[in-house]
C-alpha cells in the first residue's frame, strides 16, 4: 500500500520536473551580455555613467536590427528582430528608470538626463521611419510599437527630469 502511494506521489511529479527546468531557464534570459552587465555593474556607484551604458547598449541594439533588415539571417530572421527590439526597449527603460532613482536620490545626473533627451530624439527619428518605411513590418510591428511609445516615454521623463534636476553651480566673480 505504501509502495503504491510512493509510486503515485513520484509520478505525479515527474510532468511537473521538465515544466519547472523550462520555467527556470526562461528567467534567466536576459537582454544584456555578460560584458556588458559587468559594465553596469563595474558603474554601479555612478548613476551617469549606467544611464550611459544602457542609451548606448541601446543604440547598439538598434543597429543590429537595422543591419538585419538589410541582411536578413537564413534562420530565426523574425524571432531575431523582435528579440532586438525587446533588447532595445529593455534597455531605454532600465536608463528611464535609473533616471527616476537619480532624482529620487538627488544625484547630479545631468550629464545622463541630457545624453537621454538627445539620443531618445535620434532614436525616435529611426523608429518611426522603420513604422512608415521598413520592409518585413507586419513581423515585428508589435514590439516597433512598443518601442515607440517607450521611447516616447523616456522622452517625456527626460524632459520632466530636466525641470527637477539642480542646476549645475555657476561659479561667481567676484
Amino acid at each position: 500500500m505504501k509502495f503504491t502511494i510512493y509510486i503515485l506521489l513520484l509520478t505525479s511529479f515527474l510532468p511537473a520536473g521538465p515544466s519547472l527546468v523550462y520555467a527556470k531557464a526562461q528567467q534567466q534570459k536576459d537582454y544584456l551580455s555578460a560584458v556588458e552587465a559587468d559594465k553596469i555593474r563595474d558603474a554601479e556607484n555612478n548613476i551617469n555613467e549606467r544611464i550611459k551604458l544602457f542609451l548606448t547598449f541601446a543604440d547598439d541594439r538598434l543597429k543590429k536590427f537595422q543591419y538585419e533588415l538589410e541582411h536578413p539571417s537564413s534562420n530565426r530572421h523574425g524571432d531575431m528582430l523582435n528579440s532586438l527590439l525587446n533588447a532595445y526597449i529593455g534597455c531605454v527603460d532600465d536608463a528611464a528608470d535609473l533616471i527616476q532613482l537619480g532624482i529620487e536620490k538627488q544625484s547630479n545626473i545631468r550629464q545622463g538626463v541630457d545624453m537621454m533627451s538627445s539620443r531618445t530624439k535620434e532614436f525616435l527619428v529611426i523608429l518611426e521611419k522603420l513604422s512608415n518605411e521598413g520592409t518585413e513590418r507586419e513581423i515585428y510591428k508589435d514590439n516597433l510599437d512598443d518601442a515607440i511609445e517607450g521611447t516616447r516615454d523616456a522622452l517625456n521623463e527626460a524632459k520632466k527630469a530636466k525641470k527637477r534636476v539642480a542646476p549645475p553651480p555657476v561659479r561667481r566673480k567676484n
